[in-house]
């Protein structure tokens, strides 16, 4: 991905909230990866959730700069645990690192999800 100028604030860095978004779509591209619609599962009353993040903010982006957003997963009970890096694709620089603890609703009360379960299946065993 790449930094557009509106992301950056007054001091020509990436504002902070923009890291949530850029790791919120690479999870979303992940899912998309695997063939699940998100959209689909939440017509189904099913929804994933954020419960919790860890936010590091390493070394700032910078208008431009191209990035590269991983992900690892694990689940850990009922959640979903991503471990979400961005890396500056110029010099392989740590910008930033989050923890990301996700949970599912079925027809709006926390359970155990069979959709992302079977989705999930080969990062999870």
């Amino acid at each position: 991905m790449e930094v557009r100028d509106y992301e950056c604030d007054i001091e020509g860095i990436v504002n902070n909230a923009n890291y949530l978004h850029y790791i919120e779509h690479t999870r979303h591209l992940f899912l998309k990866s695997l063939g699940v619609s998100f959209a689909d599962l939440h017509n189904r009353g099913v929804d994933a959730v954020v419960a919790r993040m860890n936010l590091q903010y390493k070394t700032p982006l910078r208008c431009d700069d191209e990035f590269i957003s991983c992900l690892n997963l694990r689940k850990e009970g009922i959640r979903y645990i991503f471990m979400q890096d961005i890396f500056r694709a110029s010099d392989q620089k740590l910008c930033f690192r989050a923890t990301v603890e996700l949970v599912s609703l079925i027809n709006g009360r926390l359970g155990n999800s069979d959709d992302y379960d079977r989705a999930f299946q080969k990062f999870i065993s």
